[in-house]
C-alpha cells in the first residue's frame, strides 16, 4: 500500500490524499462541483446508465464536461452501470470507444461483459467495478483484479472494521461512499421498484418504491389504523463527516458522494465541506480539531436525517425513517454570485430564490469561511433599487462591503441579534 504521510519539515502531512468524487445531474452541478473542490465527478451518459430520471449526459455534453474537468485539475468518471439485458447490447462497443476518444477517465461498470469488452478494446480509460455488484470481501476484489480493473467501489454494506481489512490486504484502487442515500435493500438489488411500478432498477428506472406509504395488514386486521399517515420505510442518508480522518489513515482512495438528483445547492455545500475538512487534516493531521463547524455545514444541505450507514456499526432501527419522509432543508438557496467590484462593493448575482431587504444572506464558497451579511441594497439590472428579488434567474446588484468571489452561493438565514 501506498505511504499514507510522511514527515515534512518536522509535522506530519498526510502525503496520500484521497481523490473527493462528487455526483452530477447536468453540466451546471458538475461545474459547480469541481469549482467547489471536487477531485472527479461523476455522471452518467444517456445510455448504459442508471438513473434514467437524471438529466443524463449526450457524448456532446461529455465532452464540454471532459474539458470543463480537465482545465481545472478533475476527472470524468462515467456511469455504464446497467446490468445488460439482450436488448441493450447493441452500440456498446462504439459507446465506449466514443468516450475514450472524448478522454474520460473511467468509466464505472456493473455487467462483467461492460467489463471484459472494455479491456479487451484496449482502451485508454480506468474501468472501475460499480457498488452495483455490492463487493464486500477481498475474494470478490481479486476476482476483479484478474479481470484487470482499475479500482473497485465497495458496496455501501461494508463496516469499518472489514473495509480496513479489505485496505490491508488488496493493492487495487478502493472507492468509498461516504455522503448520501443508502438503499433500503443490498444497493442495486431491491425489486420493489420492479414488482410495484414496473420500473426496472437495475436499468435505472427505479422509482424508489420503499419510500412510498403504505397500509399493514395482518390477517386482514389493519396495523397501523391509528397512526397519523400510513407506513413508510426507508434508510436516513449516510454522512461520514466524523470518520474522514479514520478513512484517510486507512488508505482509502476515493471518497465518493452520493446524489446525481440533488440540487445545485446540496451539491456546493456537501463538495465544500468535504474539501476544507480533508484539507485541514491533511495538512497537519497530529493537530486536526474536529470542529463542529462541518456538522454544521453539512446540516445546511436539504437532505433526510443522518446516520452513519454501516460504517460504525450494524444500523438498527434509529437509523431508517419509519412513518416520515423527514426532509428538512435548512437554509434556502437564492443567490449566486457572477462578479465583485471593489470600488463600488457591488456584488452581481443571479437571483435563485425570493429574497427581500432585510434578510440576511449566509456567502459561502470552498476558498473562504462563510460570510453573513444583511441585505441592505438590491439593485436591478439599470441600477434602480428594489425591495425584493422575485424573479428566478434575475441578474441583480447586492451593496456587500465584504468581497466576495464569482462562484460563490448565498443562502437565507435567521439571524438572531440579541
Amino acid at each position: 500500500m501506498k505511504e499514507i504521510s510522511q514527515i515534512i519539515n518536522g509535522k506530519r502531512v498526510i502525503v496520500k490524499k484521497p481523490e473527493l468524487l462528487a455526483p452530477a445531474g447536468n453540466l451546471e452541478k458538475l461545474k459547480v462541483a469541481i469549482l467547489y473542490g471536487a477531485d472527479a465527478v461523476f455522471i452518467g451518459g444517456k445510455e448504459f446508465s442508471l438513473r434514467s430520471s437524471a438529466s443524463n449526459f449526450s457524448l456532446n455534453d461529455i465532452q464540454e464536461a471532459v474539458t470543463f474537468a480537465h482545465l481545472h485539475g478533475s476527472k470524468i468518471h462515467v456511469t455504464c452501470n446497467i446490468i445488460l439485458h439482450m436488448d441493450n447490447i447493441g452500440g456498446l462497443a462504439d459507446y465506449l470507444r466514443s468516450l475514450d476518444k472524448i478522454g474520460v477517465d473511467a468509466i464505472i461498470v456493473a455487467d462483467p461483459y461492460i467489463i471484459y469488452l472494455a479491456k479487451q478494446l484496449n482502451l485508454r480509460l480506468e474501468v472501475h467495478v460499480s457498488t452495483q455488484l455490492s463487493t464486500l470481501n477481498t475474494s470478490a476484489i481479486s476476482f476483479y483484479e484478474k479481470m484487470k480493473v482499475d479500482r473497485v467501489v465497495l458496496g455501501r454494506e461494508v463496516n469499518g472494521d472489514d473495509l480496513r481489512e479489505i485496505r490491508k490486504n488488496t493493492e487495487i484502487d478502493l472507492e468509498y461512499f461516504i455522503h448520501g442515500a443508502m438503499c433500503i435493500h443490498y444497493s442495486g438489488r431491491c425489486m420493489l421498484s420492479n414488482y410495484f411500478s414496473r420500473r426496472d432498477a437495475n436499468r435505472g428506472g427505479c422509482s424508489q418504491s420503499c419510500r412510498w406509504y403504505y397500509d399493514i395488514y395482518e390477517n386482514g386486521d389493519k396495523l397501523n389504523k391509528d397512526q397519523i399517515v400510513p407506513f413508510s420505510m426507508s434508510s436516513k442518508d449516510m454522512a461520514l463527516v466524523d470518520y474522514i480522518p479514520d478513512l484517510i489513515e486507512m488508505g482509502i482512495d476515493s471518497f465518493k458522494i452520493e446524489g446525481r438528483m440533488k440540487s445545485l445547492h446540496y451539491i456546493a455545500t456537501v463538495v465544500s465541506t468535504y474539501r476544507k475538512l480533508i484539507d485541514d487534516y491533511c495538512q497537519d493531521p497530529d493537530h486536526f480539531i474536529d470542529n463542529i463547524k462541518y456538522h454544521q455545514e453539512i446540516q445546511k444541505a436539504a437532505n433526510r436525517a443522518l446516520c452513519t450507514g454501516f460504517f460504525h456499526e450494524f444500523p438498527n432501527s434509529t437509523c431508517q425513517l419509519y412513518n416520515q419522509r423527514d426532509e428538512h432543508p435548512t437554509q434556502d438557496f437564492c443567490v449566486r454570485v457572477l462578479n465583485y467590484d471593489h470600488q463600488s462593493h457591488l456584488a452581481m448575482i443571479e437571483q435563485r430564490n425570493y429574497f427581500k431587504k432585510g434578510d440576511f444572506i449566509e456567502f459561502f464558497s470552498p476558498y473562504h469561511d462563510n460570510i453573513v451579511v444583511e441585505v441592505k441594497h438590491i439593485y436591478n439590472e439599470d441600477k434602480d433599487e428594489v425591495d425584493v428579488a422575485n424573479h428566478p434567474m434575475e441578474i441583480l446588484y447586492l451593496e456587500v462591503d465584504v468581497e466576495l468571489l464569482e462562484n460563490d452561493m448565498g443562502r437565507k438565514v435567521i439571524v438572531n441579534e440579541s
